[in-house]
Parts: C-alpha cells; sequence; structure tokens
C-alpha cells in the first residue's frame, strides 16, 4: 500500500532526510504536500520538482513569486500554494496517511494539534511542541496515532515492545556528550559558536547543533519521553553514551535493560516512523559485527551541564513552564550565535527566565490553553531579550 505523505519543515534537516528515504521507496509513499518557511528557495524548487507535490505551503509569503519563478525555470507547473504563518496548519490537516512534522521550535505547535485533531499519524520531529503543548497534545492523540521521529524515543517505543507497562522500571536517556563532554565548567567560559556547532557524531540544523552541545536538546527529550511514554521525570536517567550507536534503553522491574542498537543515521527511525508499525527493510545499515567496538557509557555532569535537570524541574512545573524553558532557549541560542552572551549564558539564563516565570507568571496544568502556551513562549522571549540586553 502506498502511503500518502505530508511533510512540514521539507527544506531542514530532517525533512531533506525524509525526501531522500521517500526518494529510495517510490513504491511505497507519495508525497502529497511540502511545507517550508521560505528560507531556501532553490532546495524548495528541487523538491517540488522531483516529488510533484500537489500542495506546497510557505510561511514567508514575499518568497512565492522567487518559487513560481524557479518552477517557471524547470517548466514545472506550481503547486496549489499556500502562504503566510498559519499555511503549514492548513497543510496539517490534508487528507494523507502519515504527517510528518519537522518544523523547528515552537511553530511546530499548531501543526501538530492540527494533524492530531484531523485524525492523521503525525510522525513526530518537533519536539518542542509535544514539550511545550504538554497534555493539549497528548490528550488528542489517539493510541499509536504519535510516533516520534528522535532516535531517543524511536529506540524507547522499539524497546517498549520487550515488555508490559507495569514491567518498566525506568528509561534510560543517551546523550552522545556533545563536543564539550569531559569539559569542566571553567572550560566553557570562551568557547564559540563555531566549536559548538561541531557536533561528533551527528549533522543538523543550528538550534539543535547548539542544543546538542548545552545539552538543552537531552532536556526538551526527557520531557518528550515522559509524555510520551506515560513515564515519570524521576524515572528517567540521562547516560552519556559518546558513540551513539546504543540510541536508547529501557530497563524493566526485574533488572533486565532492552537497548535499541544502530549506526547514527536518521533513516532509520525516519523509515520507522512513515511505517509504524512496521519496518522499513533496508532504511539503513545495521552495526558490522564482524569489527570490534567498543561502547563506553557514564553519567552526565549535572553541574557543567545544568540543562537536563532545568528541564526536569519545567517538566514537573508542567503547565506553561516548558514553554518558557523552550522559548528563552531559542532566543539565548541565537544571542550566543551572534556574540551577544557567552556560551553558559545561555543555560545560566534559561534558569532565570524559569524561575520569574514560576513566580509571577505560571500557569498550571488544569488551566492550560493553547493561548496560555503562546502568551508564556511570547514572554519568555521578550524577557530573554531584555536578559541579553543588560548582559550587553
Amino acid at each position: 500500500m502506498v502511503r500518502r505523505i505530508v511533510l512540514l519543515g521539507s527544506t531542514g534537516s530532517i525533512g531533506t532526510q525524509t525526501l531522500d528515504v521517500i526518494g529510495s521507496r517510490r513504491d511505497r509513499f507519495d508525497v502529497v504536500a511540502l511545507a517550508a518557511s521560505g528560507g531556501n528557495i532553490d532546495l524548495l524548487a528541487e523538491q517540488v520538482k522531483c516529488f510533484r507535490p500537489a500542495y506546497v505551503a510557505l510561511a514567508r509569503t514575499e518568497r512565492a513569486a522567487d518559487l513560481e519563478r524557479e518552477l517557471a525555470a524547470f517548466g514545472v507547473g506550481v503547486p496549489q500554494l499556500l502562504t503566510g504563518p498559519g499555511a503549514a496548519t492548513e497543510l496539517a490537516a490534508l487528507e494523507c496517511d502519515v504527517v510528518v512534522n519537522a518544523i523547528t521550535g515552537a511553530a511546530g505547535l499548531e501543526p501538530t494539534l492540527a494533524a492530531l485533531g484531523a485524525g492523521r499519524t503525525l510522525a513526530l520531529a518537533n519536539k518542542e511542541s509535544l514539550v511545550i503543548g504538554g497534555r493539549l497534545v497528548t490528550d488528542l492523540a489517539a493510541p499509536e496515532q504519535l510516533v516520534a521521529v528522535d532516535s531517543e524515543h524511536s529506540a524507547f517505543a522499539q524497546a517498549l515492545r520487550g515488555g508490559r507497562r507495569h514491567e518498566v522500571a525506568r528509561l534510560i536517556l543517551t546523550a552522545s556528550g556533545g563536543p564539550f563532554r569531559g569539559r569542566s565548567r571553567a572550560g566553557l567560559v570562551d568557547v564559540t559558536p563555531e566549536e559548538a556547532m561541531a557536533h561528533p557524531t551527528w549533522k543538523m540544523g543550528r538550534v539543535i547543533t547548539i542544543n546538542s552541545s548545552t545539552l538543552v536538546n537531552k532536556g526538551l527529550e526527557l520531557i518528550e519521553a515522559a509524555l510520551l511514554y506515560g513515564i515519570g521525570l524521576d524515572d528517567i536517567v540521562v547516560a552519556v553514551h559518546p558513540q551513539s550507536v546504543v540510541h536508547s534503553m529501557v530497563e524493566f522491574t526485574d533488572g533486565s535493560t532492552l537497548a535499541q542498537a544502530s549506526p547514527p543515521d536518521m533513516r532509520l527511525p525516519i523509515g520507522l516512523a512513515l511505517t509504524w508499525p512496521g519496518r522499513l527493510p533496508g532504511a539503513a545499515a545495521a552495526c558490522d559485527w564482524t569489527r570490534p567496538a567498543t561502547w563506553t557509557f557514564e553519567p552526565l555532569d549535572d553541574s557543567t551541564f545544568p540543562a537536563v535537570e532545568l528541564a526536569r524541574s519545567a517538566g514537573k512545573a508542567a503547565g506553561t513552564a516548558p514553554a518558557v524553558y523552550n522559548a528563552a532557549n531559542e532566543v539565548l541560542v541565537d544571542a550566543f550565535c551572534d556574540h551577544r552572551i557567552g556560551f553558559l549564558g545561555i543555560t545560566d539564563l534559561i534558569s532565570r527566565c524559569l524561575a520569574e516565570h514560576l513566580e509571577t507568571g505560571h500557569v498550571p496544568d488544569s488551566e492550560l490553553t493553547v493561548d496560555a502556551v503562546l502568551a508564556a513562549d511570547a514572554a519568555a522571549r521578550q524577557r530573554a531579550r531584555e536578559l541579553v540586553e543588560e548582559l550587553s
């Protein structure tokens, strides 16, 4: 059976890799629609030429003419074109089999809700929408409707098949440790954005790569895992695994631990998400067991990398707290990349924004609405900008 795919965030890292998977299995998938911000029109035009979707969405309305011009140069007709900030949300509710949400950041929340509300299977690479939406997302999702694309959460889903829910003791979330693994806090004072972008394992977009260097990404994944699998935040631990071959593990009450292992290649979890609950044969290469290999694990240094424990506290507060954690971070990553704050300022200022929010503006889970999430997001961004200005 051919699965019809709507891909949101098609020109980003996960979006392009998703199309690589689809392109190698044209007999299995049909691209119904593509959505992109409009920052890379040349690539989007190439994607439209190759996959011929019926619909395209552009967040930046002013780039529509550029796309039409590029397609005309290819001799390709323009698909039905939707533009503006809400265009991806419209596509998310289209008739299809799977919506892949690979949008970066909080902008993915409304498309996530639209896809779930329309009854579509949602392959979620946009962890932020689940983290900030919390129960608004989980309450809307039917069983098996929400499928994680992150390699760690895909690993959990696979390992959880090995036992029943009441038999699960803990989730072990693995982390590469990023480019600064082993450094002390003092050793991070003067690191540059270029150093932070040099991830030892994965090639990703700017925000997620910086998040991996601060371990903010692992904090977001901690909250995501708790929401996806109904596991208490204190029952999820982070283990540093530099080789990035074991993507995460599930520990059961009898002392057994099941790990999902594969070379670090996002095509495997993407293929699994597109075909869930089945598997896509040949999606990626397996481990080569004919060669010697060493896998190591070590505890996370929370004093040097406090982002995970900050996320744990935000997750426990729930409500609008995770939205503040995420929004402040997005602003502070930009400020770091613009050399306006130091590397340590990212988590230091997230901590300040979160503490202030919990004292004065927090909306609890019982009162959570989309408007409350978006208001907290906007307020956190403004407060983060103010703190950056104070430091500057």
